[in-house]
């Protein structure tokens, strides 16, 4: 592992006084340590690169308050607001990561130790009759390295019987670079930070596919304890040349 994490939270919800909203709040804390593994050529120690060499850590900090207002408007909708905002200090950077320089030199990724994210987001569920959900998602995010991007999804349940459904689903993500991003060879000894970390890039992606979900009233492969099967693919693109198929199978016991 590259990091030890030690964490806690505290929440806290009340209903409104006609049963139809809630609010919750949520407060996270993480307490990491991260093991420095430099890139191999720019280690100094003498190091080779073993599971169990004493590369020394640095400390980093996470904490999270996360508030939500979910509110039934009718029988068929739903909506819920959620806001976040997150501060992170200590040792932000990926230590492994190299980042190659304009002169062609080799440095390892330097990013500033404090970082204030914000997400903002809306849920919205409606139900058209007894068989078709729909279920929407946006969610618009900005920092203090002045990363921001938009995310939106949307899945569609169809209940095909009462035991079996398929749920097709779309999500769109765009974001543009953090400032202390460059690629290959861009970054100049001018930079007092620098990553040419793709995550931090400019990018968009989209992500589609679909799940069946089987829940049978006797169990499923007459194990009456396994009460749903659900197996989801997925095809995702990434704008940067990132190309993926996921598929995935959750199971259920009771």
């Amino acid at each position: 592992f590259d990091y030890a994490s030690y964490g806690a939270n505290i929440g806290f919800s009340q209903k409104t006084a006609n049963r139809m909203g809630e609010f919750t709040a949520k407060f996270q804390a993480y307490l990491d340590q991260v093991k420095l593994i430099a890139p191999i050529e720019l280690r100094t120690n003498g190091s080779t690169g073993g599971e169990h060499e004493n590369y020394g850590t640095s400390g980093r900090n996470t904490f999270a308050l996360s508030l939500a207002y979910s509110q039934i408007i009718n029988q068929n909708f739903q909506v819920e607001f959620l806001a976040d905002g997150v501060q992170q200090t200590g040792y932000l950077s990926l230590p492994f990561h190299r980042v190659y320089f304009n002169d062609k030199s080799v440095h390892q990724e330097a990013l500033p130790d404090k970082r204030f994210k914000i997400p903002l987001g809306v849920r919205a569920n409606y139900f058209l009759g007894d068989k078709v959900i729909l279920r929407a998602y946006y969610r618009y995010y900005t920092d203090d390295w002045g990363l921001k991007s938009n995310t939106f999804s949307l899945e569609t349940p169809v209940k095909i019987s009462p035991f079996v459904s398929v749920s097709p689903f779309y999500r769109y993500y765009s974001q543009t670079a953090a400032k202390y991003f460059a690629p290959y060879q861009q970054h100049t000894a001018f930079d007092d930070f620098y990553t040419s970390n793709y995550d931090l890039s400019k990018f968009d992606s989209h992500f589609y596919g679909a799940g069946i979900r089987i829940s049978p009233k006797n169990g499923l492969f007459g194990v009456e304890r396994l009460n749903m099967l659900e197996i989801r693919y997925g095809h995702y693109t990434k704008s940067i040349g990132m190309k993926s198929d996921i598929i995935s199978l959750n199971l259920r016991f009771k």
